[in-house]
């Protein structure tokens, strides 16, 4: 789905870890296994939860299909409630390589608000859409409540990005790749004169003018010309998931490679994160770029092909994954936990801790703890043994 083979066959998706040391020495058995064995999905690409004390899960497929069902191991398929089905005011989301429903947000006062905000591809000119639904009481998302919070302009079918999501600092991030094809042709990766090719922070709550949204006043680009103010940080080729520590709050994304190198890197402020000056930390065409910043882990074609960005383990079950930074490749089906010292600005361990199939995103639940989304279909979780 980023520069992808999608035929990769789906079989085994039991991954396993004996022994290997994350921080502290792992002694017990992790087991990634089914988290929902009587739930299937088309193409699942997220998962995340309701922050309404529910206890509720949501999962988007790449077709438009949106789910909601209680968080427990037997959950029932008639307990999932279909909220959405992909029919927007910009036409019917349809899955085609790259494209289609790509990322989903709840608003982190959804008590008050019932609302999430969808980004998705539509068509007729091509586009990267982000807008915002109100949610009913029977779990349906309202179609006819849509509006257009973003959009922009997506030259070509690949690089979309996808990950839409509120920082602990109550604005919505928004991730677009450089506009596709190969080698960043427009040059829109160190282009702040475009949306593409950056990690965009932005207020829903308010509006200014005619826009969906407002700038916060502390972006770090609002008072340059010619900058988009929208912009958070920059020079990043196809941001395929990206998230928050939530207990330090660093952002972390996995950044899909060209030709050599997949990228974990920590975004900062303002930062310019290389592309296409660099691929990783590797000179990629001439150029010159003040400030580059380095990814904190690379990885090249003999472990895989499209990298999958997760999360900052959090959560309380598996006590020795804890501040690892959880991620995958889609094409190898490689998992890894990667321990960064932040104070040193150094990866302090970094260990494979299993091979499953496919893993298309992570997700996490109100707790901490962390799934996979499976392009075949299932939905798993780490578990402790």
């Amino acid at each position: 789905m980023r520069n992808a083979k999608l035929n990769v066959c789906v079989m085994g998706v039991l991954l396993c870890v004996w022994g290997l040391g994350i921080g502290a020495v792992l002694r017990a058995e992790v087991v990634i296994e089914s988290a929902f064995p009587e739930l299937w999905f088309n193409k699942p690409v997220y998962l995340t939860h309701v922050p309404d004390g529910s206890g509720k899960l949501i999962v988007i497929e790449q077709g438009g299909g949106v789910y909601v069902f209680p968080n427990k191991t037997y959950v029932k398929k008639g307990e999932m409630v279909r909220m959405f089905d992909g029919d927007t005011k910009h036409g019917q989301i349809r899955a085609d390589g790259e494209q289609g429903l790509l990322g989903l947000a709840v608003h982190p006062d959804f008590k008050t608000t019932r609302e999430v905000f969808l980004h998705y591809s539509a068509m007729n000119p091509r586009r990267g859409i982000v807008s915002r639904f109100k949610v009913g009481l029977d779990w349906v998302i309202d179609k006819q409540s849509e509006v257009l919070v973003i959009e922009v302009d997506q030259p070509y079918a690949n690089h979309n990005g996808g990950t839409i999501t509120f920082g602990p600092d109550g604005y919505l991030y928004v991730g677009w790749g450089d506009g596709g094809a190969a080698g960043d042709p427009k040059g829109h990766g160190q282009d702040r004169g475009t949306l593409l090719g950056s990690i965009l922070r932005i207020d829903v709550d308010r509006r200014e003018g005619s826009k969906g949204y407002a700038v916060p006043r502390d972006n770090p680009f609002v008072r340059l010309k010619n900058v988009r103010p929208e912009i958070w940080a920059w020079g990043i080729r196809n941001p395929w998931r990206f998230s928050f520590d939530r207990e330090t709050g660093l952002l972390w994304v996995g950044d899909v490679g060209q030709n050599k190198y997949e990228e974990v890197s920590i975004v900062p402020r303002g930062g310019n994160m290389g592309w296409n000056i660099k691929e990783g930390k590797h000179a990629f065409k001439r150029g010159r770029g003040r400030g580059l910043i380095d990814p904190v882990w690379e990885y090249g074609r003999d472990e895989g092909y499209s990298i999958t960005g997760g999360y900052v383990y959090r959560g309380q079950k598996i006590k020795s994954l804890y501040g690892a930074y959880v991620f995958a490749d889609f094409v190898s089906s490689h998992v890894w936990a990667l321990q960064y010292d932040e104070k040193r600005g150094e990866v302090k361990k970094h260990v494979r801790i299993g091979t499953g199939h496919t893993p298309a995103s992570f997700g996490e639940d109100a707790d901490g703890e962390l799934y996979i989304c499976t392009y075949g279909g299932g939905i798993f979780k780490f578990t402790e043994r």
